[in-house]
């Protein structure tokens, strides 16, 4: 018996409760590190600098989302055949090489350096499905996932605030700037992940209310997908509409408070720490749910209550009913509410209510291959087609389409698993596992 497998001996004896809060914890923690590897460079503008008319910083976003985009689909397959003890190591590897990208663009001049980000994007882009694996199929995967899934929110704020200050009390350089950032989470990374590996497998009381959890082969998968293909479609549909303009607001944030009038380098750290909250506690109540498919039910309408939230936010806006501050804060939190429980509990419940022996990793990554693809897609429609509309601008344009094509997508996905549910008699009550044939 390795030292390793001693300790994870040591700490399956712990209370289930602190075992979980210990795996959420160190969950936040790694994902937390990884975005000062991704997200960096987004808190520079790069003011001034143009490539072939466009800008400099969007050649970046998009060399960085292709190689992302790429990354979830080479992720399809990697993640859904990823074993255990391959984890740990892979999530070194991956944000290694990440990191090597990063000390090549701030040695590369520009534009050359341009390739280095999606050197950089492709290895990050399997690291959500190496940390959610620790944490999937578990009864309290809600309250785990959702401590995870704030990091989706909390990181983004908080590394640009990080790499701004760095920027204008250290006057480091904008190009330098992402590897440093990144320089300060080496550490922190380590810790997390070591503390992931600890994590006893999950219990036999796991596996009966979640259902077991296993690689899936390239048949299995095909399977999967012809058996829910319709739920799947209208779920692929939201899922890319919310990730573009997670992924706008995400990259593009400080064009968009610039353009309404805000300068301030703390506000990004503000608006999403009291987004991430409200998030984290939707989310976290869950857990509370013990019928999956009633939980199944309560995040469709999470998701479409995130929706509808969008579009009143951006409509009360455009009317000057509310102000730049409520707005950005009202979209912020429809978009995370859609969006997060998509990466973290949406697959994990359809599983267990349909009792499908499978793998999150595998769909998850399914949903953001398509995600990615249609970022970029549109932020090349938007540079090489309406290259002058402001980023704020295409911003709300975008919410209000998500707010309203994805709250109707929402809606039909809802109507479409629970009529699948009885046509199949699917119980709330886990049971274990059934063959896929039988229901």
């Amino acid at each position: 018996m390795t030292i390793m497998d001693s300790l994870r001996v040591k700490v399956a004896k712990w209370p289930y409760s602190v075992i979980s809060v210990l795996a959420a914890v160190c969950a936040f923690g790694t994902y937390t590190s990884m975005y000062a590897f991704r997200k960096g460079f987004a808190a520079g503008t790069f003011t001034g600098e143009q490539y072939f008319h466009v800008d400099y910083k969007v050649w970046l976003v998009i060399a960085q989302v292709i190689g992302y985009t790429l990354s979830k689909f080479y992720g399809i397959k990697f993640i859904a055949e990823l074993k255990p003890g391959q984890r740990a190591k892979s999530i070194f590897v991956l944000i290694g090489a990440a990191w090597a990208a990063l000390l090549l663009f701030a040695v590369i001049p520009a534009p050359y350096n341009i390739i280095c980000l999606f050197l950089n994007g492709f290895p990050l882009g399997m690291i959500w499905g190496l940390v959610f694996s620790y944490l999937e199929g578990r009864k309290s995967t809600e309250f785990m996932a959702a401590v995870l899934s704030i990091s989706l929110i909390f990181a983004s704020g908080f590394v640009k605030t990080i790499a701004r200050s760095m920027r204008d009390i250290f006057h480091v350089s904008e190009y330098t700037m992402p590897f440093i950032t990144g320089a300060l989470f080496v550490i922190p990374l380590i810790f997390f992940v070591f503390c992931l590996e600890l994590m006893p497998p999950p219990t036999e009381e796991d596996v009966k209310l979640r259902t077991k959890r296993t690689p899936m082969d390239a048949a299995e998968r095909q399977l999967f997908l012809r058996r829910f293909l319709p739920g799947i479609i209208l779920t692929l549909v939201i899922y890319v509409l919310l990730t573009i303009m997670r992924d706008i607001r995400d990259n593009f944030e400080v064009e968009i408070w610039a353009s309404l009038g805000n300068k301030d380098n703390t506000i990004y750290a503000k608006i999403d720490t009291i987004i991430s909250v409200i998030v984290l506690v939707a989310m976290s109540l869950l857990i509370l749910v013990r019928k999956n498919l009633k939980a199944f039910r309560i995040i469709h309408f999470m998701i479409i209550g995130g929706c509808v939230l969008i579009a009143a936010g951006t409509i009360l806006f455009e009317l000057k009913l509310i102000g730049p501050m409520e707005w950005m804060t009202t979209a912020g939190l429809g978009l995370y509410l859609g969006y997060v429980p998509y990466n973290a509990i949406f697959f994990e419940r359809m599983i267990a209510s349909f009792h499908y022996r499978s793998n999150v990793g595998f769909l998850i990554y399914v949903s953001d291959s398509m995600g990615y693809l249609g970022s970029v897609t549109i932020l090349l429609v938007k540079e090489l087609g309406r290259p002058s509309i402001s980023w704020a601008t295409f911003f709300k344009e975008g919410v209000l389409v998500v707010g309203i094509v994805g709250g109707a997508c929402a809606i039909f996905s809802l109507i479409y698993f629970m009529q699948t549910a009885r046509k199949h008699n699917i119980s709330e009550e886990p049971q274990g596992e059934l063959n896929i044939q039988s229901v």
